[in-house]
C-alpha cells in the first residue's frame, strides 16, 4: 500500500524559503512520475511541479524560477524548494504520485495535471504573510 506524507509547511513572510518533503513509503514503479500541488481557499487545485522517473521536470508558469523539485531515489523522499515566496503562494500543498507510468498532463497554468496521479498525500500548510 502507497503511502505519501508531506512535511516541512508553516508560516513565512514574503521573500522567504521553505522546504516540503515527502515521504513515499510503499512506493516501488520504476517508471513513475511524482508531483506538488496546491490549493487555496475557494479555488481549484493547481499543478505546481512534477518530476519524472527520467528526471525531466515541468513548472507552472508562476513558479518557474522561484521553486525548485527534486527527488531523492535513495530516500524515497520528494522535495520542493520554495525560495521568494509570496502572499499568492499561501495554499496547502500536496505531494502527489503516479500509478505507473512516467507520463502527465500539463493543465493551463503549465503545472501537472491532477488527474494524471493516483496516489495523493494529506497535505501540509504553507502560509506566506505580506
Amino acid at each position: 500500500q502507497v503511502h505519501l506524507v508531506e512535511s516541512g509547511g508553516g508560516s513565512v513572510q514574503s521573500g522567504g524559503s521553505l522546504r516540503l518533503s515527502c515521504a513515499a513509503y510503499g512506493y516501488t514503479y520504476s517508471s513513475y512520475c511524482m508531483g506538488w500541488f496546491r490549493q487555496a481557499p475557494g479555488k481549484e487545485r493547481e499543478g505546481v511541479a512534477a518530476v519524472d522517473s527520467d528526471g525531466s521536470t515541468a513548472y507552472a508558469d508562476s513558479v518557474k524560477g522561484r521553486f525548485t523539485i527534486s527527488l531523492d531515489n535513495a530516500k524515497n523522499t520528494l522535495y520542493l524548494q520554495m525560495n521568494s515566496l509570496k502572499p499568492d503562494d499561501t495554499a496547502m500543498y500536496y505531494c502527489a504520485a503516479s500509478d505507473g507510468g512516467s507520463w502527465y498532463a500539463l493543465d493551463s497554468g503549465g503545472g501537472p495535471h491532477p488527474a494524471s496521479f493516483g496516489y495523493w498525500g494529506q497535505g501540509t500548510q504553507v502560509t506566506v504573510s505580506s
